[in-house]
């Protein structure tokens, strides 16, 4: 199976460092069709390549770190992730057969809850639209990261390491 891990932090070092710069020129050309030159022409490959997709990172603000906001707005293309027809959207991702987020929050469930919890929906919904239909997705979310423990995190990371096994 081939796996496509998109690890979503912002450290210079990172697999997706440089695709939060949105140029005017790739705004632009959003709708126009992309080639092999294009800057994210590598990103796209993989993503179209790919089984499964795994997305780790923390939740910010109530929402994804904008670095995995720009990987979405830069590489989640039409003709990539959706195709126009007639003026309508229809998901094209159906190379994408499971699909799987590791995250974790600050604050705790409740509080995420009360702000609506635009992560999980994100990827609950609108990726889960986007991907093979009837694909299983799956959220795992270690809450209340400013309150955990060893032990907290020693649970959350052996339901991950379990999810990931059976994945």
């Amino acid at each position: 199976m081939n796996i496509l891990v998109l690890y979503a932090h912002p450290v210079e070092t990172s697999f997706n460092a440089g695709l939060h710069r949105l140029t005017r020129r790739e705004r632009l050309d959003y709708h126009n069709q992309r080639g092999s030159s294009d800057a994210v022409a590598s990103y796209v490959e993989r993503l179209l390549r790919a089984d499964a997709l795994v997305l780790s990172y923390p939740v910010w603000n109530y929402g994804f770190p904008a670095i995995l906001k720009g990987f979405f707005d830069r590489v989640f293309l039409p003709g990539v992730s959706f195709k126009l027809v007639d003026g309508k959207v229809q998901p094209s991702l159906h190379n994408i057969r499971k699909v799987a987020a590791v995250t974790t929050y600050g604050g705790s469930r409740f509080r995420a809850m009360l702000m609506g919890d635009p992560p999980r929906k994100l990827i609950k919904r609108m990726l889960r639209a986007t991907v093979k239909p009837g694909a299983p997705v799956s959220y795992l979310a270690h809450y209340a990261m400013n309150l955990s423990t060893d032990g907290t995190r020693k649970a959350f990371a052996a339901r991950v390491a379990a999810s990931m096994d059976a994945f």
